[in-house]
């Protein structure tokens, strides 16, 4: 089985990159640093690949998605881990904002550009997104950013889309469904100063990326989809599709698929 990981040379990603080559299956890593990514795939047990690129940019979305269609024929598990929760408003080249196009455009430039050759998706997914309120005329350029919330905000447009995916695929047989890992001592959301120390405090007694990455994995394995998934119990996805609607559109005229 041929797997792809995004952000899977750290965290989450990468214990789930460890054990699906662990299983025997083969891993594609996809990261934005080569030397890290080169790191972990060196110690990757079984058949590793590394795709190196930038989703924060469309030009880098495509080139990932370019990259991938070159080594992968047949994706049978696009897993989409990577994923940003910023302290301060950045904006991409492209004008957008970082964790707008990490958490929620690259997912669906990739899942589009690639949806001829998917067969699973599984969208590593915060169960924060209900506490959103994305404003597709404010979110994408940061109008609206605020070091808390925007996370919330970009996950929630990631899961609007995903029920019209199932949509899309289901004729053809492709599945997608998300999952939030637990709350995972990972470098997301790291913070500098007092709040900051009271962070990496706290962490201590969250769960190891190992831990996070066990539904990811097991939802590898699954064959349901437009479900959303607390760990390994299935519950039920609160989205708009009037907004979904609204970000699906807006996503193809970002990402240039228009």
């Amino acid at each position: 089985m041929n797997v792809v990981v995004t952000g899977g040379n750290r965290g989450i990603g990468y214990a789930v990159s460890a054990e699906l080559a662990r299983r025997g299956h083969r891993v594609v890593v996809v990261a934005r640093d080569a030397a890290r990514g080169e790191q972990a795939l060196r110690s990757l047990p079984g058949e590793a690949e590394l795709v190196v690129g930038d989703l924060s940019t469309v030009a880098g979305m495509r080139g990932v998605a370019e990259r991938l269609a070159e080594v992968c024929p047949r994706i049978d598990v696009l897993v989409h881990n990577a994923g940003l929760w910023p302290s301060r408003l950045t904006l991409t080249p492209d004008g957008l904002e970082e964790s707008f196009a990490v958490n929620h455009l690259a997912p669906f430039t990739l899942n589009r550009l690639l949806e001829d050759r998917l067969a699973r998706v599984v969208q590593v997914s915060a169960g924060l997104y209900v506490k959103g309120k994305a404003d597709p005329g404010r979110t994408p350029h940061g109008a609206d950013f605020h070091p808390l919330r925007t996370y919330a905000d970009t996950k929630l447009c990631n899961v609007a889309v995903l029920p019209l995916f199932a949509e899309r695929w289901r004729a053809r047989g492709g599945t997608i469904d998300a999952v939030h890992p637990g709350v995972i001592n990972t470098g997301l959301g790291a913070r500098s100063g007092p709040v900051g120390l009271l962070l990496k405090a706290a962490k201590r007694f969250w769960k190891t990326p190992d831990q996070g990455a066990a539904p990811v994995v097991a939802l590898t394995e699954g064959s349901t989809t437009g479900r959303y998934f607390n760990e390994f119990e299935e519950i039920p996805m609160h989205v708009d599709r009037e907004l979904g609607l609204r970000l699906w559109e807006q996503a193809e005229k970002l990402s240039g698929i228009a």
